[in-house]
């Protein structure tokens, strides 16, 4: 059974892992966008929904300039994540202070993290389709030495709202409500309904 190859315009361990266990064969190809300043150029007015949904675009449409006359049948996936506290967009911290600060701020509270998701469909003409999801993370309330150990580890300077569900940060996640994959940074249900709108069946991606 052929079925158009799958790009990831990601270079997210989480998001390829996803798609890995989900049964897809895949490449990644990382577009590099300049996410500071399409977020500068957006404004102070925009959303937090709408910041990630133009960052996922840019980074779609990036790969697919690249690949231009490139690639033949081929599906481009492009995410972008962030957490959502307040109505504020959090990404990656930038340094370990910033990032038990952020912890000592969210402990015991809700956040809602928000992907964008943008996929263009490359051939004879593009199709493209897109959407955000959100999913509620409710966060346990780690002690201060918990956090500093955590962040110690580097790992929440490497992710959007310095923290994952799942490794060493799952102990400090009491649950969430939506999709787990989201917060992962790709929501799987999503994109299979996206996909479904350009005519492809889920199935037809999964490893032969």
């Amino acid at each position: 059974m052929t079925h158009p190859h799958i790009i990831l315009a990601s270079a997210s361990a989480g998001r390829a892992r996803l798609l890995r266990e989900a049964g897809v064969d895949f490449d990644v190809v990382v577009s590099h966008v300049d996410e500071d300043e399409i977020v500068h150029l957006m404004g102070h007015d925009a959303t937090v929904s709408e910041i990630v949904a133009a960052l996922a675009a840019a980074k779609a449409h990036a790969v697919a300039e690249e690949l231009a006359d490139r690639v033949g049948d081929a599906i481009i996936v492009a995410c972008d994540s962030v957490l959502d506290l307040d109505g504020v967009a959090h990404g990656k911290p930038a340094n370990a202070h910033e990032a038990i600060s952020r912890w000592q701020f969210m402990r015991g509270r809700d956040g809602i993290l928000r992907t964008g998701h943008h996929v263009i469909h490359v051939g004879i003409e593009n199709t493209e389709m897109a959407a955000v999801a959100s999913t509620t993370v409710h966060f346990g309330s780690p002690t201060d030495v918990e956090i500093e150990a955590y962040v110690a580890t580097g790992i929440p300077m490497r992710v959007a709202g310095a923290f994952t569900i799942d490794g060493l940060a799952a102990p400090f996640i009491d649950g969430v409500d939506g999709d787990p994959s989201n917060v992962v940074g790709l929501s799987l249900p999503l994109l299979r309904r996206l996909l479904g709108e350009l005519g492809i069946n889920w199935a037809e991606l999964w490893k032969e």
